[in-house]
């Protein structure tokens, strides 16, 4: 019943600034690392502290929790479960999800572009200083449907198999691709351990958020889920694609296509079909399939819970 707990503490207060967040620890943790071990040198060398950073990093990101959870249990058992729900809460990204995305859309519908595109270069990494209307739409359901697998999917995957200290590993494994796992000159050594942990981490989530995202849009099952087995290996991430083309099909749009990184392009292949013109109105239907998606997948967490108890 924790993980419920967790789940309406997002729903409720979202990421306030002003609150401890071990994701934001984790950050600051890594860029002081980074400092400390990225440098100039052969590809091999860059590649062992990638290594180096991601066991440092997750080392003391476990250990924390592991400590955190121990003095709150030998304190009192309800604080341990206090403990719980927190760092539950904090792996989740429910609200801050829908906030962004709605301020966004807001902006956009004041047809204010430099402000949305300004509010969507805080959830991608694609340059968008230049994009129009309609690529600001596109990239922000691109972010919802694949935050919608590395915001809650996968966290509340890991919250039902260990709890808070598989979550928060998620997280720092995440963090960490984030971050460090680019495929550009500077970090395409120092950050290919990182990519490839957060690759393998998410490989079943993505394919749970994919079916999840597919049974919620409803009607529209079939071609999602269509969309997600044929486009879904289509994008240059084995997992980003699996949600982007469940949501892509959800919605009867394309998405995908050529953007730039850093004034670089990327060469992306389309995903889905163009069935329907591109709308703000796009964004609220996306949240509200990820929102489904979410309760979806805690229904099954509980059920997964109850099962393990029982037996």
């Amino acid at each position: 019943m924790l993980i419920i707990f967790s789940y309406i503490a997002d729903l409720i207060f979202g990421d306030p600034e002003w609150f401890p967040h071990p994701v934001r620890g984790m950050g600051r943790l890594i860029n002081l690392l980074v400092c400390r071990l990225k440098g100039k040198n052969v590809w091999w060398v860059e590649r062992v502290k990638g290594g180096i950073l991601v066991f440092l990093v997750l080392g003391i990101s476990i250990s924390l929790v592991y400590l955190l959870l121990e003095l709150a249990n030998r304190l009192h058992p309800y604080l341990w479960n206090l403990a719980w729900v927190y760092l539950g809460w904090t792996t989740l990204s429910i609200k801050d999800l829908r906030v962004k995305a709605k301020v966004i859309l807001q902006e956009l519908e004041k047809d204010s572009l430099p402000t949305a595109r300004r509010n969507l270069s805080k959830i991608v990494g694609r340059d968008t200083q230049k994009l129009p209307e309609e690529g600001i739409i596109m990239a922000t359901v691109e972010s919802i449907a694949e935050s919608t697998n590395d915001g809650i999917i996968a966290p509340l995957f890991y919250l039902t198999l260990g709890g808070p200290l598989l979550a928060i590993a998620y997280k720092a494994i995440n963090t960490l691709d984030s971050m460090v796992g680019y495929k550009n000159e500077e970090y395409l050594h120092f950050g290919w351990f990182s990519a490839k942990l957060d690759d393998v981490t998410n490989f079943i989530p993505a394919r749970i958020s994919g079916f999840l995202i597919a049974t919620a849009s409803l009607k529209k099952f079939s071609h999602s889920f269509k969309t997600m087995l044929r486009d879904g290996r289509k994008h240059p991430s084995p997992n980003s694609g699996i949600s982007e083309a469940a949501m892509a099909g959800a919605l009867g749009i394309r998405l995908g296509g050529d953007c730039f990184y850093q004034g670089r392009l990327s060469e992306k292949p389309f995903i889905g079909q163009a069935k329907r013109e591109i709308s703000p109105q796009l964004i609220n239907e996306a949240l509200a399939i990820s929102l489904i998606s979410s309760v979806l997948m805690l229904i099954i967490a509980v059920v997964l819970q109850k099962f393990s108890d029982f037996y």
